[in-house]
């Protein structure tokens, strides 16, 4: 998730059990062009867990390039993205709006896996760009012949952008058109949703976006259920150091200025989640509090007080 899946959110993911996790979206020309800001993007995270790189572009030199930049980087797999539906990625044309072009979308797959050579590369889409236009089946299946491993599709299509519900059985069209393993996605919140969207679909397996904010130990739950292992949920002492070490891995990674403003969204996300007594006025105040704060240590001094249950107070 742009803005979201960063070096420090993957980390946490990858400590409570997520097998795999994606980078944000890059693009392959920004790549090539070693933008400091798009090369943090794909930095690995630290523990276990593969290193999966999102690369995005209009041309399929910049892909190309793009790829063979992450391969000398040392990353395991690299995924296309043919399912962002914002109008910054789709006005250039990149992004879902390439199901709109398919014999471009296909050029810019096998660039990607020119520039790729040995190291894997899967595609994520979505249903089509409208209902007019449910090509997902038909662009994975030329996707797979040219050397895609793996597909992973977003039961919307882009104009649906994320409204309405996820379309799970769409999915099974795609899944029946391929002899490679299909992933859905879509309005996966937990251990139930995911079972359906995976029965419904009949998918390989599921991936999970926007839900792991403020829980990134819910890949681990759901992997843990369907691998049939027991999972123990962590304690709040254990969600509040997660935080924190999210925290310091932000301020690490972008200084302490940038750091604290980035860790923002994941902190709201957090106060949203956590179980804790409090009423929908006071966590509004409490995650508020905490947003403002721009100090490094009163920051995470206030994260471990609010988590042992003390109402907070706070000046930035």
């Amino acid at each position: 998730m742009s803005g979201s899946t960063d070096a420090a959110f993957r980390r946490q993911a990858v400590r409570y059990g997520a097998p795999i996790v994606v980078s944000e979206m890059v693009a392959g020309e920004a790549l090539a062009a070693a933008r400091p800001d798009v090369v943090r993007k794909t930095c690995r995270h630290e523990g276990k867990g593969l290193w999966v790189v999102q690369l995005a572009g209009r041309r399929p030199e910049d892909m190309r390039n793009g790829a063979e930049i992450l391969v000398d980087a040392g990353v395991d797999v690299i995924d296309i993205n043919m399912g962002c539906p914002s109008r910054q990625v789709t006005g250039g044309n990149s992004g879902s709006a390439l199901m709109r072009e398919p014999e471009l979308a296909l050029q810019i797959v096998e660039a990607t896996l020119a520039g790729a050579g040995s190291t894997p590369v899967t595609l994520k889409m979505r249903l089509g760009w409208d209902h007019n236009w449910l090509n997902a089946p038909e662009l994975a299946r030329a996707a797979v012949d040219l050397g895609v491993l793996l597909i992973t599709v977003q039961g919307r299509t882009r104009c649906q952008f994320y409204k309405g519900e996820a379309d799970w059985p769409a999915i099974r069209n795609t899944v029946e058109a391929l002899n490679v393993p299909v992933i859905a996605n879509g309005d996966i919140q937990d251990v139930n949703s995911a079972l359906r969207a995976q029965s419904d679909s009949t998918a390989y397996g599921v991936m999970i976006g926007r839900a792991a904010m403020g829980q990134p130990w819910l890949l681990g739950e759901i992997a843990s259920h369907f691998e049939g292992v027991s999972f123990n949920t962590p304690t709040l002492d254990q969600q509040a150091d997660g935080l924190c070490e999210q925290v310091e891995d932000s301020l690490s990674l972008y200084g302490a200025s940038l750091g604290v403003r980035i860790v923002r969204k994941h902190i709201a996300a957090h106060v949203d989640k956590v179980d804790l007594p409090l009423s929908e006025t006071d966590r509004r105040v409490q995650r508020g509090d905490l947003c403002r704060i721009s100090d490094p240590k009163k920051l995470l001094n206030s994260i471990q007080a609010l988590y042992a249950g003390e109402t907070l107070r706070v000046a930035a």
